[in-house]
């Protein structure tokens, strides 16, 4: 399939729509969020939206007729940990990831840098570590953790967590696996760092970044050739530079001048500096190419990087603290397994659409997770997917009839009340 099946088209942009008396970050109006269409071979995605996680090929607890039905457009999955178990061979000759987990729609994976990072210095899926550790080291690791991965400039050697096997990742295996694993959108394997590196590290990394990022390139070209019968994957480089604006800049400038389709905007950030780092980013990245940003789902962070540029998000977070039976609402997350909601008949969330919100009540998911039965897992979480997905399809719409900022003021002050 050629590559004009994938595509992206710039629809409204926020700055066209925002009140003369709202002010950009840049105190100029220059907000750089729009709306848009990404057309891929296995179908359109309106943006700004959500993507459901599905990290082995599967939303948690989540069956994805019921992903499908609760609005969400895409799904993204590991390539680290589909590489792992079954195999990226058998996703391929299942006819890839969307036919081996019967999504019908679009796909994206990641690249596996993620794992470089979470592997390497033991701290799993936590990346906002504090930047400001006066005994910061680069080699450093979680406490009582083993560094199971080592970086060096021609790829990352690792263990796997499931048995300790050696494995080799180079840009050149993160794009064979990611080819066979026959997502719309694939990302270039980079190397995360964490907030406790150096100035020093980051600037070697980003480098490395940019190197690997240019064989991502050329291994894709490659494949797409030899694979030329199978649907064109796109594929989006990714940003890193930590919380340092030249660094950020630099990094979005050199891959924004690559053949890529796309830009994922990752890294280890501290929230307050969200924003500011995807408004770097967003000025400048080539304005007709998508920007997605990786791993973040809280209703402010959501609408930060919306007006600051971004045009898809995704976070395991809505299935994961579903699982612990916290659940959203729009007074803010409540956690139904407290006493309160024994006796509660009443929805998670009134005037929800979801199908758990149609049908079950707050007491009946209380004795769920209290009777430690696996289907309250699954109902928490199609709420909580459902919930995160609508506020960023309103968000979405909001930018189109211009009421935005409203929506922002309305959603943020009831939710952080």
């Amino acid at each position: 399939m050629p590559r004009s099946d994938f595509s992206f088209a710039v629809g409204k942009r926020l700055s066209e729509t925002a009140p003369s008396t709202q002010q950009g970050p840049a105190g100029d109006g220059g907000y750089r969020g729009r709306t848009g269409t990404i057309t891929t071979p296995h179908g359109e995605i309106q943006t700004p939206t959500f993507i459901a996680v599905g990290t082995k090929a599967t939303v948690k607890a989540v069956l994805p007729e019921s992903v499908k039905e609760l609005g969400a457009q895409a799904v993204l999955a590991n390539a680290y940990h589909l590489y792992l178990q079954p195999g990226a061979d058998l996703v391929d000759e299942a006819g890839g990831l969307g036919a081996f987990m019967n999504w019908h729609g679009p796909t994206f994976t990641d690249s596996g840098g993620f794992q470089v990072m979470s592997l390497g210095a033991g701290f799993k899926k936590v990346i906002n570590m504090d930047s400001h550790s006066p005994n910061k080291s680069d080699d450093d690791v979680a406490a009582g953790r083993t560094r199971l991965a080592h970086v060096d400039d021609d790829g990352v050697t690792f263990k796997s967590h499931l048995n300790g096997d050696i494995h080799r990742f180079t840009p050149e295996v993160s794009m064979q696996v990611q080819h066979q694993l026959g997502a719309d959108i694939m990302f270039a394997f980079d190397e995360l760092t964490t907030l406790m590196n150096s100035r020093g590290y980051q600037e070697t990394s980003l480098e490395r970044t940019r190197l690997w990022a240019a064989r991502c390139i050329a291994e894709h070209e490659r494949l797409s050739e030899v694979r030329s019968h199978k649907p064109y994957q796109a594929l989006f480089g990714v940003i890193q530079g930590a919380q340092y604006e030249d660094l950020r800049r630099k990094a979005s400038s050199d891959l924004g001048a690559m053949d890529f389709d796309g830009y994922g905007i990752g890294g280890a950030l501290e929230k307050e500096n969200l924003g500011t780092i995807v408004r770097w980013c967003s000025e400048e990245l080539p304005e007709e190419k998508p920007r997605h940003l990786l791993g973040i789902s809280e209703p402010d962070d959501i609408f930060t990087a919306i007006e600051n540029g971004a045009d898809t998000f995704d976070c395991v977070s809505p299935t994961r603290v579903a699982r612990t039976s916290a659940v959203y609402t729009q007074d803010g997350r409540i956690n139904i397994s407290g006493a309160r909601y024994k006796r509660d008949f009443t929805p998670i969330l009134d005037g929800c659409d979801c199908y758990t919100c149609a049908n079950y009540t707050r007491a009946y998911l209380h004795h769920l997770f209290k009777a430690k039965e696996m289907v309250g897992a699954t109902l928490a979480s199609i709420h909580n997917e459902r919930f995160i997905v609508k506020l960023v399809d309103d968000a979405r719409l909001a930018i189109e009839d211009g009421t935005f900022f409203d929506l922002k003021a309305d959603v943020l002050g009831r939710y952080y009340a």
